[in-house]
């Protein structure tokens, strides 16, 4: 039986194994959920075990562990690296879900017709990673894989990977590999497959601005205390001037600018500004002038407040100045920024233009680098063959606004271009209420991944 004929037959199966995963609320975010991520971990291993891996184990962190598998058929052969997280974000908030977010239903949507699978986790990444075992395993069980495969699937990516970098550096040769495959980016669309050969790194901050040591009777104290909600929001205004600028002396500095002629290559992939703008039910997209949105979200940083509280938010009315409020921003980056570096200039410059009569602290919580690969190298050869081959149509290399931090640290630490072989869409509401992943995504996604491993074995050999 060829590993396409398995993978025809054992649809169900694999589609009933991914809902098993995904009923797993492995949140690393979030302390109660620990026996969740840690069986979350259990529930991998065993997937790489009887998917026909001659290693397949759990690797210990001072966190959340990483799972590590293999199958070394000939050590002449080339050697694929797999990666993937099996931790999810949080699903708050609940009630905005149409079903309860880790009980996974399938629905047909307008965008999904043939079915999306519903659950948080779903297309971030535990739909996307999980189909590289099943292609791994219509290949071992066809008899028709024809490289080397290892795995390293981490708990910590929803929250850094803190502890990544560190299994990295102290197992290099474990994990020598010829191409790193990552399915954790998205497509244009079905009828236009893309592959990401571009993504922004990341700065993350916390403030805090205090006024008074308590909270105050706004009658009482109102027009001649700074209040501190007032003082933040006034603040984070300043950040960006009238053109969504960042405001930040040495913000743009490093930030590596692209030639005409790259923003003219761009700018080519299929895009239709009224179907965005009505997928979010918008009347007009924002953002840096002089710039298009797809550039606004691949090549340019960006500034935005992910959070912000403070004062009385229950029912009725309480008439007070608050003692403290609280933001959280992100800063989205490109080549050749650098997070902490940005995280600096971010926090001499807050703390600059704060008012008398508050004080300010600020807190980076973590970040990452940018990353750009390559779309000439042969594993993006062997991507684009398996793409042209599953999809009917040869992909379209993208830029993408977000951030995997471990991408440049691939490229660093191991000495080899990840290829970033995402199948979900944009609309697949990642981080959000509702997150979904298109079955039929899912399938042909095993599908080209299979595809992929003969491809790159085959132009290896030339």
């Amino acid at each position: 039986m060829s590993a396409a004929a398995f993978i025809e037959k054992n649809k169900d199966r694999f589609l009933n194994e991914l809902l098993d995963l995904l009923r797993i609320p492995s949140v690393s975010a979030d302390p109660k959920f620990k026996n969740d991520v840690f069986a979350a971990a259990q529930f991998v291993k065993g997937s790489l075990e009887k998917a026909g891996a001659d290693v397949a184990e759990i690797c210990e962190t001072p966190g959340y562990p990483i799972v590590y598998g293999e199958k070394i058929i000939d050590p002449s052969l080339p050697t694929v690296l797999i990666y993937g997280h099996y931790d999810v974000q949080p699903a708050d908030p609940y009630e905005l879900w149409d079903s309860p977010p880790f009980e996974p239903v399938i629905k047909n949507t307008a965008i999904h017709p043939e079915g999306a699978i519903f659950a948080r986790g779903s297309a971030d990444d535990k739909g996307q990673f999980y189909m590289h075992v099943k292609a791994f395993e219509a290949m071992m069980a066809a008899g028709e894989l024809t490289c080397n495969v290892k795995f390293m699937i981490e708990g910590e990516e929803e929250v850094g990977s803190d502890n990544l970098e560190g299994f990295v550096l102290a197992n290099k040769e474990k994990l020598k590999s010829d191409v790193i495959l990552i399915s954790d980016t998205h497509m244009i669309s079905m009828k236009d497959p893309s592959i990401t050969v571009g993504l922004r790194g990341l700065t993350y901050m916390e403030v805090e601005v205090t006024g008074a040591n308590r909270d105050l009777h706004s009658g009482t104290y109102g027009g001649a205390v700074a209040n501190p909600i007032n003082v933040l929001c006034k603040m984070i205004a300043s950040l960006k001037d009238e053109n969504e600028h960042i405001t930040i002396p040495g913000f743009y500095d490093k930030v590596q600018e692209l030639s005409d002629a790259q923003r003219k290559r761009l700018n080519e992939a299929p895009f239709d500004l009224k179907e965005y703008q009505d997928k979010l039910e918008i009347e007009a997209v924002h953002g840096e002038k002089g710039y298009t949105t797809i550039e606004r979200v691949g090549i340019r940083p960006t500034l935005d407040v992910n959070g912000i509280w403070g004062g009385y938010t229950g029912e009725g009315a309480k008439t007070v100045l608050p003692s403290k409020a609280y933001a959280k921003i992100s800063m989205r980056l490109v080549p050749d920024q650098n997070w902490q570096e940005i995280a600096k200039l971010f926090e001499d410059h807050f703390k600059s233009i704060a008012p008398a009569g508050v004080k300010v602290k600020v807190k980076a919580h973590h970040g990452g680098a940018p990353a750009v690969v390559s779309d000439s190298s042969v594993g993006y050869q062997a991507a684009e063959a398996a793409m042209q081959e599953t999809f009917g149509k040869r992909p379209i290399p993208t830029r993408e606004g977000g951030s995997i931090p471990i991408v440049a640290l691939f490229q660093k630490e191991l000495g080899s271009d990840p290829i970033l072989f995402g199948f979900g869409l944009d609309t697949d509401a990642l981080h959000s209420p509702n997150e979904h992943y298109g079955v039929k995504n899912y399938f042909i996604g095993i599908e080209t991944i299979a595809a992929f491993f003969r491809h790159f074995t085959a132009l290896n050999q030339k």
